[in-house]
């Protein structure tokens, strides 16, 4: 097993919801609200690309502070940015079903010749009374200045005699895309171009995903198939070279924000095999890695929050998710309109920024994010210091500071090692919930917790970082509150979101599973891997398929596949993928009486001590 080494939230209320009181828990950005009328927000062309830059925010006063940072770099313009109106209209009208369709297809001319062509359509069409008839004349207007992008013609059909390491191992060529043309072959396209061949999550995700990519290298590496975990690695230093982070995804409207930051565990899991020199090689990167997350740290005042980072009034420094825009997302923007339309007397910037962080997370959505614990429109990420993120940020720390020691730099390896001890006591102090007996997300502008049991209080034993006491206490929640027949439940609560009962996620259960066998719970580590095991197998050969996630609520006999979110449920699934193919490495005999073998890759590896 690859495991990771040693080392102000704003609960409001809808009815009471006042104007000054979203005024205080709003950052002030770079660029303009949207309105929520029909008319589109305006947009940059192609020569006028987006800056972000953000000043600080007093967790106690109703204004932000000056801004203390330098710029960002300058991104490139996202679809939305460039079409404007015409993208405004062509969602909301849902020309196509998915809002991730046009901001992912291609423009037949330059995109000032069709915003152009379009207000003169505008124009022609400004007294259409047929709704019918002015959609298809715009579904018309769309044909005729854009197409589809290229697509991957597998032709797959799973076999199904095939068991189920075997179709995983099939899988990772049909879901590795080669890579991409230049940017100037590709103008005006929102896929950003990798250098290496990389692999796709599947379905509607044609694209890299950061967090997800992780958990495929993991289950890559049990394939055997080494050099693509390498070209996958390899894909997010060119990432973090040309743009100071990872993004979302490799697009141009994920660049706004990231994911939760995996970067250190795929650098630590090529160096399991290719030695220490792999973390000289990407020192570079891992640091560029960490000045993003923690951008504005060294000038923030106790009680302020900037961009990624919060230092609370006793001085203690954590991290929080964040999207350095606070528009409707491109992939996602006609849901998002009607989100803000829901709720109108919240402010609508606050709305979209709180959305796009809620990407960042990983969890989008779950009620871990929603201030009344059901309602979309109530989500309040930005106000919130995670536990899974800042347990991440503290294995970023101690991966630096390994790397720093490889490196001879005795003074820097010192810093970080100090900075990882600062913030393992940080989620021991603030983080850890005694009316739970586990750990919990921090609101950092009410100071409290939130008193929410997820499966994300597992990520404290995963990065190393509880005490043992604390890592028994997790265990003993965990199996009296999430443990479902069909493995990890993600959280309590059933609200329609996907993050949230009676979903279970791979990656979840593969951060319960380390972080347990790490401090020595391996009874219930195996529990969850088992059932999580006999959930996959039991859907895989009803339907020869692995999807993106499953309803954990039932035993394996009646595994189905989950609800839930803003799309329909995806197959193909690479971080399933990967993390069955590592679990069944790990507990063989959970497979073997659906016939299954986990060949091809060395044995894995004893978990590291934990912290005393």
């Amino acid at each position: 097993m690859h495991l990771p080494p040693l080392h102000f939230r704003s609960r409001f209320r809808l009815a009471t919801l006042s104007a000054a009181m979203s005024t205080a828990l709003t950052v002030a950005c770079a660029l303009p609200a949207a309105a929520l009328a029909q008319a589109a927000p305006a947009a940059p062309t192609a020569s006028s690309p987006t800056v972000n830059a953000q000043p600080t925010h007093d967790l106690h006063a109703s204004a932000p502070q000056p801004d203390q940072l330098p710029k960002a770099p300058i991104r490139p313009a996202t679809p939305a940015d460039l079409y404007g109106r015409l993208y405004h209209d062509v969602e909301l009208a849902q020309v196509f079903p998915d809002s991730k369709t046009f901001a992912d297809m291609l423009p037949t001319a330059r995109p000032a010749q069709i915003t152009a062509a379009y207000d003169r359509w505008r124009q022609k069409h400004a007294s259409d009374a047929d709704a019918a008839a002015h959609k298809a004349a715009l579904t018309e207007f769309v044909n005729q200045y854009f197409k589809a992008p290229p697509t991957t013609e597998d032709h797959y059909v799973s076999d199904p005699n095939q068991d189920v390491t075997s179709h995983i191992d099939t899988l990772w060529n049909v879901l590795t895309r080669q890579p991409d043309a230049t940017p100037d072959a590709q103008s005006y396209s929102s896929l950003l171009p990798l250098p290496h061949p990389y692999v796709v999550p599947g379905g509607r995700f044609n694209e890299i995903y950061y967090w997800d990519s992780y958990f495929i290298m993991l289950g890559l590496e049990a394939s055997g198939r080494h050099e693509l975990t390498l070209d996958e690695l390899n894909n997010f230093a060119t990432l973090i070279d040309r743009y100071g982070h990872i993004a979302n995804g490799n697009r141009t409207y994920y660049l706004s924000r990231s994911q939760p930051p995996f970067f250190a565990q795929m650098v630590s899991l090529v160096a399991e095999k290719d030695g220490d020199d792999v973390y000289l090689r990407y020192l570079p990167q891992l640091r560029k890695e960490y000045d993003y997350w923690m951008a504005g740290a060294q000038t923030l005042k106790p009680g302020h929050a900037t961009r990624h980072v919060v230092r609370l009034p006793d001085g203690t420094l954590l991290n929080r998710y964040w999207d350095a825009r606070n528009r409707p997302r491109d992939e996602s923007y006609r849901e998002d309109i009607l989100t803000a339309r829901s709720v109108p007397q919240r402010d609508a910037s606050d709305l979209w920024r709180n959305l796009r962080a809620g990407a960042e997370t990983g969890w989008d959505y779950s009620s871990r994010w929603l201030a009344d614990g059901r309602t979309l429109s109530t989500i309040d990420v930005t106000s919130l210091a995670p536990v899974d993120l800042n347990s991440l940020m503290a294995i970023l720390e101690t991966t630096l500071a390994k790397a720093y020691g490889i490196q001879g730099n005795a003074r820097e390896a010192a810093l970080m090692t100090k900075r990882a001890q600062q913030r393992s006591e940080a989620i021991d102090r603030v983080l850890w919930d005694p009316q739970l007996h586990a750990f919990g997300d921090y609101d950092f502008v009410h100071h409290t917790l939130t008193h929410r049991l997820t499966a994300a209080t597992l990520y404290p034993l995963y990065a190393g970082v509880a005490k043992r006491q604390q890592a028994q206490d997790v265990a003993a929640a965990v199996r009296a509150g999430l443990l479902r027949p069909g493995g990890l439940a993600t959280t309590q609560v059933a609200t329609g979101q996907q993050w949230d009962e009676p979903n279970g996620w791979a990656p979840l259960q593969y951060i319960a599973v380390a972080g347990l066998r790490r401090y020595g719970q391996d009874d219930l580590a195996q529990d969850i891997a088992t059932r999580w095991i006999a959930t996959n197998l039991a859907y895989y050969q009803r339907t020869h398929k692995l999807v993106e996630k499953y309803d954990v609520s039932a035993a394996a006999t009646k595994a189905s596949a989950a609800g839930g979110g803003e799309y329909p449920l995806q197959d193909g699934f690479g971080w399933t993928n990967g993390v069955l193919r590592v679990l069944l490495q790990m507990y063989p005999q959970a497979g073997a009486a659906a016939g299954t073998q986990a060949s091809g890759a060395a044995p894995v590896s004893a978990p590291a001590a934990p912290r005393p």
